[in-house]
């Protein structure tokens, strides 16, 4: 395996992402939430889907991205599509059956819990080697790994057909919780096959995985374990562990989207030629915008 340094400087400017298109629905409390009685609330709906919101923010930090997912034969999953067109993003989109709903619930100190119902998503079936076609970087999140049998299947062999091709395979850990529902060992073991030359985590998902092995072997070139706001801690095989300190943000009310942005980041900068350390401050810098925006609005 070459080492980190020439694998990721060999890559160009050109993002893929396998996984969700979905319709969010964004509640945002204005104060603690009153049990069995009323809360006021901010409530939107939007694009979402942590491969589409990858892809996005890959755009709007000046990279090229395709996604590649699938999505309802609906009018709110042509609306989602031709959203992402508008964005810059390049799609290969399957429409059929019915588009999927993620209520996303921000409390009101930020923090986030997501009510998932994925639809046609989880259906893609039969990929086409062609999605890969101009790719230099394929970026999965483990929701595409776990997330039905049709998407699982589908996002394995893309994986394999990527390294076949000499892709940057990043792979995403995605959520704790999945990753318990699912089975620790079983995801470590899975991600372990699929050699993913950078895994992204943060310290849940980190914590969940340091129970059945740790995430220590997995990626063959890069694992960042982002903290919130405390130094994400990023290794290199061969390398140690090196800290890499979160810029401070103020007046944070959702922070929706911060890790997607943070790969679209990361991803663009090592493909620029960046190492895993330089790469991990530039995924700070895009987390930060897209949370300062999603905050502002």
């Amino acid at each position: 395996m070459a080492s980190a340094a020439r694998l990721l400087g060999n890559v160009r400017r050109v993002i893929g992402t396998l996984g969700d298109l979905v319709e969010d629905i964004a509640v945002r409390l204005q104060g603690p939430l009153n049990v069995a009685s009323d809360t006021e609330a901010h409530i939107r709906r939007r694009r979402g889907g942590s491969a589409a919101n990858t892809a996005v923010a890959v755009a709007r930090a000046g990279g090229s991205a395709r996604f590649i997912g699938q999505v309802g034969d609906d009018p709110i999953g042509a609306a989602l599509v031709a959203a992402l067109h508008g964005e810059g993003v390049d799609t290969a989109v399957r429409q059929a059956g019915r588009t999927g709903t993620i209520v996303v619930l921000v409390d009101h100190a930020g923090e986030r819990s997501m009510l998932t119902d994925r639809g046609a998503c989880a259906d893609l079936a039969d990929p086409d080697p062609r999605w890969l076609d101009g790719l230099q970087v394929l970026h999965v999140p483990v929701y595409s790994l776990v997330g039905g049998q049709a998407l699982a299947s589908t996002a394995v062999t893309m994986i394999n057909w990527a390294h076949e091709r000499g892709i940057v395979v990043s792979i995403d850990a995605s959520s704790a919780a999945v990753l318990e529902t699912h089975g620790a060992a079983r995801v470590r073991s899975l991600l372990w096959s699929l050699q993913p030359h950078v895994l992204l985590c943060n310290e849940l998902e980190a914590a969940v995985l340091a129970g059945a092995g740790g995430v220590d072997g997995i990626a063959t070139a890069a694992t960042v374990v982002k903290q919130g706001p405390d130094p994400a801690l990023v290794s290199v095989p061969g390398e140690g562990v090196v800290e890499v300190p979160v810029p401070p943000l103020d007046g944070v009310a959702d922070t929706t989207g911060a890790g997607d942005a943070f790969a679209a980041g990361f991803l663009l900068a090592v493909a620029s030629g960046s190492l895993a350390v330089d790469a991990t401050v530039a995924g700070h810098r895009v987390a930060r915008a897209a949370i300062e925006a999603v905050s502002a609005g």
